[in-house]
């Protein structure tokens, strides 16, 4: 059996955990990092469609609003090591980056694997040193971590870095394995969910409307008759729903799904009250008053579109436009200010961009990310019962634990 001996054992080489390595190795610190895959650094490869949006330009406390659970756990960590520090990090390690829209900030070659390789390097030039193997469990003496036994044998450590990630991406390593491991350890684990996630809908004209993509729409979400969400920006319709950065962000926070209790409003035109868009419609319907109903939302609306509005109308598709009352036109107006659609559910955590619950952070020490209760035992990134909207918030938010854990491991 191999063994070995270190100051810490990182289990896990992604984003958190192989940042707070190479921190650790620079103090001069002996560091082994146990990943399980061949490479490290996988699920980091594949973000942001492989451009990897790193980071947010935005300030900590913007950061904290970001979170959509337990951000006032972050705060010490994010003030600590707040974007701008991050960004800096990278541009250090011959990563020049960019800021889009959004303030999502990106490498300027638009290339993951940049980011990747930066990384690697600076881990290996840090010394400290890769192990591959799964790990099974944390090993304690008197209370305290001694070691981590893997699938190869034993880690001797005086401390351990659970930086396992959460359930979201399996095929790149993340398959919870953190939260067993620190379940037996006594902490407690917050039911995994996935977060930033595609939703369902039974709505067929979903599947109807597959492919469409509509910007600068208004969407709602309601988990029952309370307001969850409410924000501006781009969605996708779907054989099984709705996605897109929205929807994504929708998801975070609806929670129940049960017995029809959700449902989002989309608002096609926010720019127009209601007033203004029925002074829009009736400009088109004079345009095109001798065609049929069902041919004169062409400027109003996508192809695919069209004949699922004229459905939901009420209309008859073949009225001629002229002779559209005023109170079809007024329900048209209704119609194009509030699209509902039904929500059944979530798409599998495997679809999740991140997972939301985990190691439960009251347990946890906000400023070192030290175990309340086992000593020499430390937590980063995805594991911890911790995430934020897309835009970068959530590598913010494992670059910052990675390093409040590095630089507070002490014996």
């Amino acid at each position: 059996m191999a063994t070995g001996n270190s100051d810490v054992c990182v289990v896990g080489g992604g984003p958190a955990g192989m940042l707070a390595a190479g921190l650790m190795a620079r103090r001069g610190l002996r560091v082994a990092v146990l990943e399980k895959n061949d490479k490290t650094l996988l699920k980091l490869g594949i973000t942001g469609k492989g451009r990897c949006n790193l980071t947010n330009d935005a300030s900590a406390r913007d950061c904290v609003a970001a979170a959509t659970t337990n951000g006032r756990f972050l705060y010490s960590a994010l003030n600590e090591f707040p974007p701008a520090d991050v960004m800096a990090f990278f541009e250090g390690l011959g990563v020049p980056l960019k800021t889009e829209r959004g303030g999502r900030v990106f490498p300027a070659s638009d290339r993951a694997l940049d980011v990747v390789y930066a990384l690697r390097a600076f881990v290996k030039r840090s010394g400290a040193s890769v192990v591959r193997g799964r790990a099974e469990a944390i090993v304690t003496e008197n209370g305290a971590v001694s070691g981590v036994r893997f699938d190869g044998g034993e880690i001797r450590c005086r401390a351990a870095l659970l930086a396992t990630g959460g359930m979201s991406y399996p095929a790149t390593g993340s398959t919870g394995d953190g939260y067993a491991i620190a379940e037996k350890l006594g902490h407690t684990i917050v039911p995994p969910r996935p977060s930033l996630v595609p939703l369902t809908s039974p709505d067929g004209f979903c599947a109807d409307m597959q492919g469409v993509s509509l910007r600068n729409v208004r969407l709602r979400a309601y988990e029952g008759d309370k307001l969850v969400f409410d924000e501006q920006g781009e969605l996708l319709f779907t054989h099984f729903g709705l996605s897109g950065p929205l929807v994504l962000s929708a998801s975070a926070h609806l929670r129940d799904f049960s017995g029809d209790k959700c449902h989002v409003s989309i608002d096609l035109k926010p720019a127009l009250d209601e007033r203004k868009l029925d002074a829009r419609i009736l400009r088109d319907f004079e345009k095109f008053s001798n065609r049929d109903f069902q041919n004169a939302l062409g400027e109003l609306a996508p192809s695919k579109m069209i004949p699922v509005l004229v459905r939901r109308s009420g209309i008859p598709p073949e009225t001629k436009v002229h002779s559209v009352t005023r109170a079809q036109r007024l329900a048209l107006v209704r119609l194009f200010k509030d699209f509902s659609v039904r929500i059944s559910g979530a798409r599998p955590v495997e679809e999740a961009i991140v997972t939301s619950g985990g190691v439960d952070v009251r347990e946890v020490d906000p400023k070192t990310m030290a175990s309340k209760l086992v000593p020499g035992l430390y937590f980063a990134g995805e594991i911890l019962d911790v995430d934020a909207y897309t835009g970068g918030y959530n590598l913010q938010i494992a670059w910052a634990t990675a390093h409040a854990a590095a630089g507070h491991i002490e014996f």
